[in-house]
């Protein structure tokens, strides 16, 4: 009886020996290939079962073996790689490349240890697409890059190791010293043409609002004797001690105005000559014509008056003179014989015509 117990006792201890040996736990993000005598696929295609599903599962011990693989993105670091540009430019170059296994079979029967033969792939096409772009893409264009670097090692995983690369990024671009300083001065300089274009055209824009500024100025004197007030006061709000006064326009406004007034004060006194020097020419006329035409004058009071003048002037002509006009000399006729008539002889009193007989009584 006792014989018989220990049996059992052993019998049940390898049957749970066994069933602990064959009981296999897949995790969520895993898929379990399993190799039984070493086999996965049946001719050309896959055994039933050799690829389990997450969760418990059992395998026959001994005949069975299972391989469990990870499912997950992975993320894997490329080295930094050193090349030459397209442009001749040296560079170096790192970056990361995101890729997971699609087809667990394959990622374990096709190819040895898939994350070294993804880490080498992302190396060399890497230095391939630095020696085929040139340095401004490189810096400028990481997108396109990425995508081409993408291409290529997709095109090497995915069929043949069941390994799609879901995303490659360029992290770095190291370039020499010399290369970033001389990148630095373009940088700089087209900076600096880009601030003098602005400033120009600032500029620009401040000179047509101050010209339109200015015509709407111009239309009412009283706004710019006020703009001159408002920039008194900003200048006095900042406590200097100099005050500097600008100088009116209005003043000068009214120097035109003034010196305008004196012109054609001016030319209205030689209009006012030239009308005096008609008048005198139309009365020596009307003298001439009267000397000719009626008697001798005898007294200095029927000399008619010279229009335009107060008194008229009795001046000896110069015997260097020439002769004088015809006008002329018909009043000066007139005149001499008014004033032989109007001279008393020698020994008459003064105040007496000539021919009048003399006071019998001394009078």
């Amino acid at each position: 009886m006792a014989v018989t117990l220990t049996i059992v006792f052993i019998v049940v201890l390898l049957a749970l020996i066994a069933a602990g040996s064959s009981l296999r736990v897949v995790q969520q993000y895993e898929h379990g290939i399993v190799f039984r005598f070493g086999q996965v696929r049946r001719g050309d295609s896959l055994r039933p079962g050799a690829v389990r599903p997450p969760g418990l599962t059992m395998i026959i011990p001994i005949v069975e073996r299972m391989q469990k693989v990870n499912r997950q993105t992975v993320t894997m670091n490329v080295p930094a790689q050193e090349g030459i540009t397209q442009d001749n430019v040296s560079v170096r170059v790192d970056a990361v490349v995101y890729f997971r296994v699609i087809d667990p079979v394959k990622a374990i029967v096709n190819v040895q240890n898939y994350g070294y033969a993804v880490s080498q792939i992302g190396q060399t096409s890497l230095r391939s697409v630095i020696g085929q772009t040139d340095m401004q893409e490189l810096l400028g264009e990481r997108e396109k890059i990425n995508l081409r670097l993408r291409s290529i090692m997709d095109e090497i995983t995915e069929g043949p190791w069941g390994i799609r690369i879901e995303r490659v990024e360029i992290k770095d671009v190291s370039l020499p010293e010399g290369m970033k300083r001389s990148m630095a001065r373009q940088a700089e300089a087209e900076r600096e043409r880009r601030a003098r274009i602005i400033a120009a055209d600032g500029e620009f824009q401040a000179s047509k609002r101050l010209a339109a500024a200015a015509e709407i100025m111009s239309q009412d004197p009283a706004a710019l004797q006020l703009r001159l007030l408002q920039t008194v006061v900003d200048v006095s709000a900042e406590k200097n001690s100099t005050l500097i006064m600008p100088f009116p326009v209005e003043l000068l406004r009214f120097f035109d105005r003034m010196t305008g007034g004196s012109g054609a004060a001016a030319r209205s006194g030689g209009e006012g000559k030239t009308d005096l020097g008609e008048r005198l020419a139309k009365a020596e006329e009307e003298l001439a014509k009267a000397a000719e035409s009626g008697p001798a004058l005898q007294s200095t009071k029927d000399v008619p008056p010279v229009i335009g003048l107060d008194q008229p002037s009795h001046k000896t002509a110069s015997p260097l003179a020439g002769p004088a006009p015809e006008g002329r000399q018909g009043i000066a006729d007139a005149r001499s014989s008014s004033d032989e008539t109007a001279a008393p002889p020698s020994g008459e009193p003064a105040g007496r015509p000539a021919g009048e007989p003399e006071d019998p009584g001394g009078r």
